[in-house]
């Protein structure tokens, strides 16, 4: 591990320890950051020193209206935009009941992603 990795994680693991409501969060290697978990669903990820949450059709105008932008890195090909997640907004980040209903939001949001998502319904 590097020690942006290590940094990566622990920025995780402190959002992870704010959340509340949605059962216990893990934190798990993804990529060069670290995902955030509840329930085996995966609904944010800190890249770069950023929180990202996942967003739906629902969700997505909220991000937007406070100037939230998609998650996005430089790819071989140039530039990719990952539209499923956007980052959370600075207002919630030190504010653990926000954090904890913006997390809610995106954890319901990324439940339909998954394959078995009635068993969570």
């Amino acid at each position: 591990m590097t020690v942006q990795t290590l940094s990566q994680r622990a920025l995780a693991q402190g959002f992870a320890e704010q959340i509340e409501g949605i059962g216990e969060v893990s934190v798990h290697r993804y990529f060069g950051g670290a995902g955030l978990r509840a329930g085996g669903i995966q609904f944010g990820l800190v890249m770069k020193g950023v929180l990202y949450l996942k967003v739906d059709d629902n969700s997505r105008q909220a991000f937007e209206a406070l100037e939230c932008a998609p998650f996005r890195y430089s790819g071989a090909s140039g530039q990719v935009t990952v539209a499923a997640y956007y980052e959370a907004p600075d207002v919630i980040l030190d504010d653990a009941d926000a954090l904890s209903a913006w997390a809610l939001r995106a954890h319901r949001a990324a439940r339909p992603a998954r394959k078995d998502a009635g068993v969570y319904a």
